[in-house]
């Protein structure tokens, strides 16, 4: 008796389908081709994970150097004397602060001054 893989093969290919709804033309019809833009997005997505981190970093270190420069301080300058000063706060709540909140940062800023 043989075996027959009509309904594996379906549930293979519906799989792709659902991941590629929404591409454009062949890539989302076509399951060859479907299968590669799937296994591509998958890889950018991937890579757009560890991307995310590097790049929200960056953003906060840019949103510090504005706040530190209107200070007075360069940013660099203000992490040093931040970490003398011996206040320990991460730069998605320093940039949160140069933000939304800005006499507080003064503050911080004040400190960090004096420090050096």
């Amino acid at each position: 008796m043989r075996i027959k893989r009509g309904v594996n093969a379906v549930k293979k290919r519906r799989k792709i389908f659902k991941l590629s709804k929404g591409y454009f033309g062949c890539k989302s019809k076509n399951y060859r081709i479907a299968r590669q833009a799937v296994m591509k997005s998958l890889q950018y997505a991937y890579v757009g994970r560890k991307r995310r981190k590097r790049d929200m970093r960056s953003l906060w270190i840019a949103r510090i150097n504005a706040g530190a420069r209107i200070n007075g301080l360069s940013y660099s300058k203000l992490m040093h004397g931040l970490k003398v000063a011996g206040i320990d706060l991460n730069r998605k709540m320093l940039a949160d602060l140069a933000v939304s909140d800005e006499k507080a940062f003064a503050e911080l800023c004040g400190k960090a001054k004096a420090a050096l």
